[in-house]
C-alpha cells in the first residue's frame, strides 16, 4: 500500500467534522459538565475545537460550559428582560421534553423551526422560560422581542447564481440574524428599500447568523430555488450555530417548508405547494415570452442572432415537433424586436417576421400544412405539416389571437375560436381573468349574442380585481394584461370618446410599466394593437402616430397575403 492509498480516519457519526477518536475525547472532556436531565449539543463546540490544537481543548470546553451556566441563571428584573429580549428561531429538535416543559409559550412556526424568546446578555444568550415571560407579560415581551430583533444590524450582499437568478444574503455577528426571516417583508424593505413581490420570497436559514432569500418576481425563481436548496444544505452541514437545512416559502408573514426530508433514507426533495407551483409556472412562462421586466429583459436582443435562433428552431421541427411552442415564442419575440429598429413596420423583413409569427401561432393550436418562411433575403426555412394538438397554454392562445387580429386573418381567428376552452382551462399557471377574457374573445369571434359577450366581459373585469389575482404580478396584470379588455369594453359600447381616452391610458400604462426597457415586448403593445386594428375595421378613429402601435400594421397598408392555414 502506498502513502496515497492509506485509509482515511473514520468520521464520527454524530460529529462528522471530527474523527471518532477526537469525538470520544471531546465527549470525555464534556462529561463532567453535564447536568442531570439535560443534554447539550456538542456540534458548535466541536467546530471550535477542530480549529484549535488538542491541548487547548480542555480550556475551550470549560469556557463553553461556563457560558452555558451563566446563561441559565436568570433572575433579571422585568425591565432588564424587556431591554435585551429578542425573538429567536430555534431548531425544533434542539428542545427536548425536559426543556419544553419550561417553554410552553414557544410554538412551531414551520417544519424544523421553533419560535421562542432569548435574552442577549453581554457574554451569553439565554432562552427565556415561562417564568421570564410571566414577569414581563406576554404582550410586552412580544413587542420588545420584535423591536429588539429588528434593531439587530446585518450586512447585505447580492449573489448572482446561474444565468440570471439573484440571492440576497444577510449575515452578521449576532445569533439573531436568521430570526429576521419571520419578518422578511419588513427586513427586506429596510435592507433593500424595496418591498417583496406579491408572491413573497424563497428563504433559507441554515445557521443562526445567516439568512438568504430570493424575491419571487420573475422566471428565475426555479433556478434560484435549486441554488438555494444546495446552499442551505451545504451551509447547514458546515456552519456553526446550525438552524435548518430546508428552503422555506415566506408568504404574507408565514413560513412554509418546501423541503421534504425522508428520515429513513436521509434524502431531500423539493415539493412546492400547488399555489406556489402554479405561480412559478406562470412567471417562467411570462419571462419565457419576454412579458415581464426582469433580468432576462435588461438588454435588447441582437436581431441577427434572434433571427438565426428562430430559423434554427424551425429547421429542427421536422425531427422535434415539440419545439413548435418555442418556435412560436421566438418568432413573436423577433416580430416585436424588429419594431425597435422599424417602429412603423415599413420594412419587408419586419412583415416577414409578423407573418411567420401569426402562422406559427395558429399552427400551434390548429395544425398546419407544409409551408416556407423567409428570414431576410437569403434564408428560407420549410415548415412540415402539423396536426391540430392544442397545448394547455392560455397566454400563447391570446398571443395567437392578437396576431390574427393585427394581420386581419379572419379565417385563422375562426379556427382559434374552435380550440376547446376546457383545454385552455387546464393551464394552471394563469389567473381566472385570463380565461374569462379568452372566453369573451371566442364568443365575439364566433358572433355569439351580445348579452353573452357583455356578461363574459364583466366576469373578466371582476376576476381582474387586484384581490382576485393570485399568479400574475400586479403591475403586469393592471398596466399591460388588462388594458385590451378595457379597450374592448369601449369598442362594443360604441363610445368613441371613451375609446380614445382608454386607448391613450392603456398606451401610457404600457410605457410606464416598461419604463424605457429595450425588451422586445416593450416595443409594441400587442393587445392594444390588436383591439385598435379591430376597431379601425369598425370605423373608430385611431391615432396613427403612436409609437407602440406600428403604423403599417395598424392601418393594414403593408399587410400582405398569407398562405391559408
Amino acid at each position: 500500500m502506498t502513502f496515497d492509498e492509506a485509509p482515511q480516519p473514520t468520521p464520527d457519526a454524530e460529529l462528522p467534522m471530527l474523527t471518532a477518536a477526537q469525538a470520544d475525547h471531546l465527549r470525555s472532556l464534556a462529561a463532567p459538565h453535564a447536568q442531570e436531565g439535560h443534554r447539550y449539543s456538542l456540534h458548535n463546540l466541536a467546530r471550535r475545537c477542530l480549529r484549535a490544537p488538542e491541548e487547548q481543548w480542555p480550556a475551550l470546553v470549560d469556557t463553553h460550559f461556563a457560558h452555558l451556566r451563566e446563561a441559565s441563571r436568570g433572575g433579571e428584573s422585568a425591565g432588564e428582560l424587556l431591554a435585551d429580549a429578542h425573538i429567536r428561531l430555534l431548531p425544533a429538535e434542539s428542545v427536548g421534553p425536559d426543556v419544553a416543559a419550561d417553554l410552553t409559550y414557544a410554538r412551531v412556526v414551520a417544519d424544523g423551526l421553533l419560535f421562542a424568546y432569548a435574552l442577549d446578555a453581554p457574554t451569553s444568550v439565554r432562552i427565556l422560560t415561562d417564568g421570564d415571560v410571566e414577569r414581563t407579560g406576554l404582550e410586552e415581551m412580544g413587542r420588545a422581542g420584535y423591536e429588539n430583533l429588528m434593531r439587530v444590524p446585518v450586512e447585505h450582499d447580492t449573489v448572482r447564481v446561474g444565468e440570471a437568478a439573484t440571492l440576497h444574503s444577510l449575515y452578521g455577528d449576532s445569533p439573531f440574524v436568521a430570526s429576521k426571516a419571520l419578518y422578511l417583508g419588513e427586513t427586506a424593505r429596510r435592507v433593500t428599500g424595496e418591498p417583496l413581490p406579491e408572491h413573497g420570497a424563497l428563504v433559507a436559514v441554515p445557521t443562526r447568523d445567516n439568512l438568504v432569500y430570493h424575491p419571487i418576481a420573475d422566471g428565475t425563481v426555479v433556478e434560484a430555488l435549486n441554488a438555494l436548496a444546495q446552499y442551505a444544505l451545504g451551509a447547514y452541514e458546515n456552519g456553526e450555530g446550525r438552524l435548518s437545512p430546508r428552503v422555506y416559502w415566506w408568504y404574507r408573514g408565514k413560513l412554509t417548508s418546501l423541503t421534504v426530508i425522508d428520515e429513513e433514507r436521509r434524502a431531500f426533495s423539493l415539493q412546492p405547494p400547488p399555489e406556489l407551483l402554479a405561480a412559478m409556472k406562470g412567471l417562467v412562462r411570462l419571462d419565457g415570452a419576454g412579458r415581464l421586466r426582469s433580468t432576462l429583459t435588461e438588454r435588447a436582443p441582437d436581431l441577427g442572432e434572434l433571427t438565426r435562433e428562430t430559423a434554427g428552431l424551425l429547421q429542427r421541427l421536422g425531427d422535434e415537433p415539440a419545439l413548435l411552442a418555442d418556435a412560436f415564442a421566438a418568432s413573436l419575440t423577433l416580430a416585436h424586436a424588429r419594431c425597435a429598429v422599424d417602429p412603423k413596420a415599413a420594412e419587408l423583413d419586419t412583415w416577414d417576421a409578423w407573418s411567420a409569427a401569426v402562422q406559427l401561432g395558429t399552427a400551434l393550436f390548429t395544425g398546419a400544412t407544409p409551408r416556407e418562411f423567409l428570414f431576410g433575403e437569403d434564408l428560407t426555412v420549410r415548415l412540415p405539416a402539423f396536426p391540430a394538438e392544442p397545448p394547455a397554454d392560455a397566454r400563447a392562445w391570446l398571443d395567437a389571437c392578437y396576431l390574427a387580429l393585427v394581420c386581419r386573418e379572419w379565417e385563422r381567428l375562426a379556427r382559434l375560436a374552435e380550440v376547446p376552452l376546457e383545454r385552455l382551462r387546464e393551464d394552471d399557471s394563469v389567473d381566472e381573468y385570463v380565461l374569462h377574457w379568452i372566453d369573451t374573445l371566442r364568443t365575439y369571434v364566433t358572433r355569439g349574442p351580445m348579452d353573452d359577450i357583455v356578461q363574459k366581459l364583466i366576469a373578466t373585469m371582476q376576476a381582474a380585481h387586484p384581490e382576485a389575482v393570485a399568479y400574475t404580478p400586479a403591475g403586469f396584470s393592471d398596466q399591460v394584461d388588462y388594458q385590451p379588455a378595457a379597450l374592448f369594453h369601449r369598442m362594443i359600447a360604441n363610445d368613441d370618446a371613451e375609446f380614445a381616452k382608454t386607448l391613450a391610458e392603456g398606451l401610457n400604462k404600457h410605457a410606464a410599466y416598461w419604463d424605457g426597457s429595450p425588451a422586445p415586448r416593450a416595443q409594441v403593445s400587442l393587445g392594444l394593437l390588436a383591439l385598435a386594428s379591430l376597431a379601425r375595421s369598425q370605423e373608430f378613429e385611431v391615432p396613427e402616430n403612436e409609437r407602440l402601435l406600428p403604423l403599417y400594421l395598424l392601418n393594414g397598408e403593408r399587410i400582405e397575403a398569407i398562405p391559408a392555414p
